[in-house]
């Protein structure tokens, strides 16, 4: 079967969604705005120790911040490696489908949408869904909340 990785890059609507992300990122640890900007070493951190740099990497988006694809696409390693659903194809049921059999998932936890592929991708027994994390001592990105972390209450609470 074909290894590939999804990005979901998901804007976020003024205040209330800021605040949302900002009590999620104190509950759980995360870092509140990596996963807002996936940034190309914070995707290179994710995807290099498994392997799937070389792979393509399937970006679905909500398509209101343009930066981040622009800063992706930029990216020597990265850009050649992604690729996008043509808008006129790209629906729901298709980004939906691309991020559940993906080898990896980057998502953002503030996302409603985000957290129903990873947990939709738990119940299915696949790994790999990254949506918390934060630098450690060493600056390094690591997990900081488990993957059960999208059905804790305590951190995600009416998402949860």
């Amino acid at each position: 079967s074909a290894m590939y990785s999804v990005i979901h890059s998901r804007a976020l609507e003024g205040e209330p969604d800021y605040r949302l992300l900002g009590a999620i990122a104190r509950r759980s640890g995360c870092d509140p705005m990596a996963a807002l900007e996936m940034k190309p070493r914070y995707i290179k951190k994710i995807l290099r120790p498994l392997g799937m740099m070389k792979n393509p990497i399937v970006f679905i988006t909500d398509g209101q911040n343009s930066e981040v694809l622009d800063r992706l696409l930029a990216d020597p390693e990265i850009g050649p490696m992604i690729r996008t659903v043509p808008e006129g194809a790209s629906w729901v049921g298709g980004d939906l489908t691309l991020a559940l059999m993906a080898n990896a998932f980057i998502g953002n936890p503030a996302s409603t949408f985000t957290g129903f592929i990873a947990k939709s991708r738990l119940a299915l027994g696949f790994g790999h869904n990254y949506l918390f994390r934060a630098r450690d001592e060493y600056w390094e990105w690591k997990n900081v909340c488990g993957d059960e972390c999208v059905f804790d209450k305590s951190i995600m609470h009416v998402l949860a």
